[in-house]
Formats: structure tokens, sequence, C-alpha cells
């Protein structure tokens, strides 16, 4: 898709983006941005189309961008698009124009600064579009938000997405990775790989997450209906109401429902996690109770930038293994030099080793790429111990966050079961109390 002011042979992206290579003549320039699309499973093919294009053509082939769309849907119930945007605005004669122009310095008289060092005069250099502001991503994002839902709206589906990220959304779950072709095609065969193997682990321990914070949640609200329910200016002492019911379980006898092997245990057991925690009633037992949801939240808080370090450092890793594998290949395919024979034979031997090795050539230039960009523009040795050591110390985090996890598991199920407990207990006397009444009364 074409802005108005660019040549309409660009229609063909074959002509474009050799059009491209042509103009960027550093050896770092960008050529190209790409945006991913999901596109919603409840639209029909057409509609989506529509939706990609009409949402192209309003954010960015009418600021000037080039908008290359491939929309890929194989029925596996993933259906997206790649949107590949140009970088360079287009001028009025339809040549390519500047993405940056050269602005001078002035001191306060309105002169231009001169530098005796560098012999000229001072300037800075400044972009000539916007395309490249960093909100650009969040604006986008929550415009294709927009715009899918009020598709579906209009399309009576009730489904809706949300642009936001975990942490805006104030929800604790850590987000998973991006599984990328080779994985995704391992995981439709059937074959479990390391990335999807993580993203199930992910997602169970989120799972794990949503049904902890849901426990607490009812447990708080628990608490405050008995500290409310409570006729006393002192709620009741859980210590004291154990204990008295302890007693008296023992002074019955065994055809007593309360005398069952469970109840005793499971009484005794409240009792050591009461006197453990220094707890005797209500207030304290929801102290305790605030003190373990402050764990939970302070455990997701923390795992999520955890998790996220990780990611970028295997993908560091990744790519510093990657450039370090291939890299003989690729200094061998670049000192070819076609002899005399092979002009003789129009033949290009470079081009014939490439063919033998294109998968190690493409390796190391996406390394070479990927740690130039991370490495503000220069590839020296990169600091793969430094990184390694770096996902070590990262690992022994999580898996400590892990283990208090765990342990604030273990609590909730022991207040769980003091909430199941006093109900019982209560429960219990409720029903004596109506006995010793309705024998009270046939006496009478």
């Amino acid at each position: 898709m074409l802005p108005d002011n660019a040549p309409p042979e660009y229609v063909d992206r074959a002509v474009l983006w050799n059009a491209v290579e042509e103009i960027e003549k550093a050896n770092n320039s960008q050529l190209a941005r790409e945006i991913e699309l999901a596109l919603p499973v409840e639209l029909m093919r057409g509609q989506n189309i529509s939706l990609v294009n009409d949402y192209c053509r309003k954010h960015f082939v009418n600021h000037g961008m080039v908008a290359d769309i491939a929309i890929h849907d194989t029925g596996n119930g993933n259906p997206h698009a790649h949107v590949m945007l140009t970088m360079r605005p287009f001028n009025e004669d339809r040549t390519w124009g500047a993405k940056q122009r050269k602005v001078y310095l002035y001191d306060e008289n309105g002169e231009k600064i001169y530098d005796p060092k560098k012999r000229q005069y001072k300037c800075t250099k400044q972009e000539t579009t916007d395309w490249n502001n960093r909100a650009n991503a969040n604006e986008w994002r929550e415009a294709w938000a927009d715009e899918v839902n009020a598709v579906l709206e209009r399309e009576n589906h009730t489904e809706r997405i949300d642009h936001r990220s975990h942490k805006d959304r104030g929800l604790d779950e850590q987000p998973t990775i991006h599984l990328g072709i080779a994985a995704s095609q391992m995981e439709r065969k059937g074959i479990r790989s390391e990335k999807g193997n993580r993203n199930r682990k992910i997602a169970d321990f989120n799972s794990e997450l949503r049904q902890l914070k849901a426990q607490l949640n009812k447990l708080d609200e628990w608490l405050k209906e008995e500290m409310q329910k409570s006729e006393t200016p002192a709620p009741p002492s859980l210590f004291d109401v154990v204990q008295s019911i302890l007693n008296r379980q023992a002074q019955k006898g065994k055809s007593q429902h309360y005398q069952s092997i469970n109840n005793v245990k499971a009484s005794a057991k409240m009792m050591n996690f009461l006197t453990e925690n220094k707890i005797q009633d209500f207030p304290e037992l929801q102290e305790k109770l605030q003190s373990m949801i402050g764990k939970q939240r302070d455990i997701s808080h923390e795992l999520k930038p955890i998790e996220r370090r990780i990611k970028t450092l295997d993908e560091h890793i990744k790519q510093s293994e990657n450039y370090k594998k291939h890299r003989a290949v690729y200094e061998k395919y670049n000192a070819i030099q076609p002899t005399f024979a092979d002009k003789l034979l129009k033949r290009d031997p470079k081009e014939d080793f490439h063919l033998i090795h294109s998968v190690e050539i493409t390796l190391f230039e996406a390394a070479d790429r990927y740690l130039k960009e991370h490495l503000n523009g220069k590839v020296m040795t990169p600091p793969l111990k430094k990184w390694k050591a770096e996902r070590e110390e990262k690992t022994a985090e999580k898996d400590r966050l892990y283990r208090q996890y765990n342990t604030l598991k273990n609590e909730v199920k022991e207040v769980e079961q003091i909430k199941k407990n006093v109900y019982d207990i209560l429960q219990q006397e409720n029903r004596e109390q109506q006995q010793q009444k309705r024998s009270h009364d046939m006496e009478l």
C-alpha cells in the first residue's frame, strides 16, 4: 500500500525493497520496521483483510510510509499479519527523503557556534519524522485494540482484546515467551520444545497464582465477616475456642461424632499453626493474612522482571553463540574473489558458496545485526560468560521466589483449614446446643 507521493512502481515489493537497499548506504542502517498483528479468529478471512488494510492505511500509509502486508492463516488458530514499513519519507517529487537533517547550534547572539577542534560549526541531528518516537508503539497497539474491538462489537461478538501489559492491567501473571517459527512447528507436530516447555511451566504457575490470589481474597472476606459478626467488644479468641474444644474432645467417649481421629488431628494442627505464629484472635489472624497477601503480591511483582531479563539473556546468549559458531564461515564467504576462470565462465563462486552455506551465513548475519543493536553498534567479543553468569544468578533468584511461593501456598492451606475447623466447631457447637435444648424440652 503506497502513500500518495510514492513512485507507483513500488507497488511491486521486489522493486520497493531493492530501492530501499540501494538508498541506504550505511552498514548499520535500519531498512524497515516490522509490525505483527494478531488477527481475531472470530472474524472471517475477508473481514480480517479489510481490518488490516484499514488499520495500515490510517496509521501508516496516510503518514507517508509504504506498508507491505503479508497475512498468514494456515487454519491452526493463529491467523496474523506481518506488516513491513519503510523508514524514509518521500519528497514531493517522489524521491526518497532524508531520515535526519542537520540543525546548527547558535549562541545567545544568534550566531553559529564554531568548533575549532573539529573545524566546523556545531550542529545536531534532528529526525525528519516522528515515526521512531517510542510512544508510537503503545499508540499503535492501543489503536489496533480499539479497531479490532469495534469490528467485534459490530459483528455481535462478545470477545474483546486488550493492548495493555500485565502490569498495566494489574495482573500478577508472568508473560509467556514468543515461540518463534522453529518451536511453533515442533509444537504443532507434537514435539515438545524448550520454549514450549517454558511456556507450559509459566502457564501452570500463572494458574496457581490466580488460584492462590482467589483463595487469599476469600479468606480475607471470611475474616472480615467473622469480625463484623462479633457482638462483644473484643473478637473471640481462636486459641481459647480451640483449646476448649480439644479439652472437651478428650472427655467425650469414642461414640461422640467430634471424637473422630481426623478432627482431633486437624484441630491439633490448627493449634500448632496458631501457636507458631502467635495468633490468639481474629484480628491477629487477619494481620497474618494481610502479610501473606503482601508476600503473594511481592512474589508476583519480583518474578515478572526476572523472567523478562532471563528471556533477554537467553536471546543474547543464543545470538552470541551463533555469532561465534558461524563467524569463520562468514569470513570465508566474504573473502571469496572470482578468479579469471570464473569471469570467463561467468560463474560467481561467492553465490555457489552461499547456496551451500546459506543457513550458517543467515544465522551469522542475524546474530551480527542483533549484537550491533544491543552493543551500541559494535560487535566486539560478546560478553558471553558475563551473560551466562547473570542468567544463573537470575535463575537462582527465580528459584528462591518459587520456594517462597511454595511456603506461602502451604500457609494458605493452613489458614483455609483454620476456616474449615472454626466453621465445623461452631456448627457442631450449634448442633449440640440444639440437641440439649430438645432434650430439655422433652424432659419438661
